[in-house]
């Protein structure tokens, strides 16, 4: 028998799109992966509703996002801006849709991603926040935005410079940059653990810089951390997002190597 899936809110809710083995895949690993969720909260004393899952959808077709949105998916986070820009063309009938950056972005691509982001992870300069903050108030001016574009900034916890970040000794000046402008909004911060660290301590390391940074800016609520490996552990320790590729989209397309 033909499965079925329908959008689960929206006035494109009522599309009924017969189940590819593709959408019956996808429909049964958000399933786990929500269920997943859950439990991690149950097991921290955290209400469910707390923890947001955003689906990292890079090197996958617009096809597959458009299946998770008629799941039920509304938010996606891409990490290269011309990919991802083809995805917003693509997938633009999809009336609630949002995108969120979560790679590193180059100050050439700001004004780009402020035109169809609606945040930007991995913020970790005074000169990229410039140049996002340029793009955004554009974006506004030409009618393209009609809110400030949301940044999480990146902290650093290892002091790679490969991997960005800022450094917490540095965050609050970021962070009061970010706040100052009228075309950004700081909605708080995300990172990567290191990867010679237990996820415990690095994401123990990160609450405390989350909450030193929401006593000076208390609308600053969001924090980003955890992946398909380690996101029980950032929600022991706060996570307010999880972005989890591979345990809902499985392996990369061979093609994307």
């Amino acid at each position: 028998m033909t499965e079925s899936f329908t959008a689960a809110q929206g006035s494109d809710a009522a599309q009924v799109t017969p189940a590819t083995g593709r959408a019956a895949e996808l429909e049964t690993s958000l399933s786990a992966l929500l269920q997943r969720i859950d439990a991690a909260c149950v097991a921290a004393g955290r209400d469910p509703g707390e923890v947001r899952l955003l689906p990292v959808t890079k090197f996958f077709p617009a096809s597959d996002i458009e299946i998770l949105y008629h799941l039920g998916r509304r938010e996606f986070g891409e990490s290269r801006e011309q990919e991802a820009a083809s995805k917003v063309a693509q997938l633009g009938h999809l009336s609630q849709i949002r995108w969120e950056f979560i790679g590193r972005l180059q100050r050439n691509k700001a004004k780009a991603v402020a035109r169809w982001a609606d945040t930007v992870y991995s913020v970790d300069s005074d000169r990229l926040a410039s140049a996002l903050d340029a793009g955004a108030r554009a974006a506004l001016d030409d009618g393209i935005r009609t809110t400030p574009l949301r940044v999480l900034l990146q902290v650093s916890l290892d002091a790679d410079p490969e991997r960005g970040g800022v450094r917490d000794a540095a965050l609050l000046a970021l962070a009061d940059q970010v706040a100052a402008s009228e075309s950004l909004q700081l909605a708080g911060l995300m990172a990567i653990p290191p990867l010679d660290v237990e996820p415990d301590a690095a994401f123990e390391q990160l609450a405390r810089i989350h909450a030193s940074l929401t006593t000076v800016h208390p609308a600053a609520i969001e924090l980003s951390a955890g992946m398909s490996g380690d996101l029980e552990s950032a929600i022991r320790h706060g996570s307010t997002c999880v972005r989890v590729g591979t345990a809902l989209m499985g392996a990369r397309p061979i093609t994307s190597a």
